[in-house]
C-alpha cells in the first residue's frame, strides 16, 4: 500500500507540472504532437459542422449527429 501511494502521490505532481505547462500557453499555440495539424484536418472532415466551444449532449445524441 505505501508504494502505491507513493506512487500516485508522484504521479499527481507530474500530472500538476503538465497541467500548468499547457495551461500556460495560449491554445492557439499550443503543440502537443509533430501531426496536430493532421489530426486536426481529420477532426473537422469528418465532423465539419460540430462546435466545439459548447458541446450539448442532446446534440450529439441526436439522429443527425449518429
Amino acid at each position: 500500500p505505501r508504494v502505491e501511494l507513493a506512487w500516485a502521490m508522484k504521479a499527481h505532481q507530474h500530472a500538476q507540472v503538465y497541467f500548468n505547462l499547457i495551461s500556460s500557453v495560449e491554445p492557439k499555440f499550443l503543440k502537443l504532437t509533430q501531426v496536430d495539424e493532421r489530426i486536426y484536418e481529420e477532426f473537422r472532415r469528418t465532423f465539419r459542422n460540430l462546435r466545439v466551444d459548447v458541446l450539448d449532449p442532446e446534440e450529439l445524441k441526436s439522429e443527425a449527429a449518429k
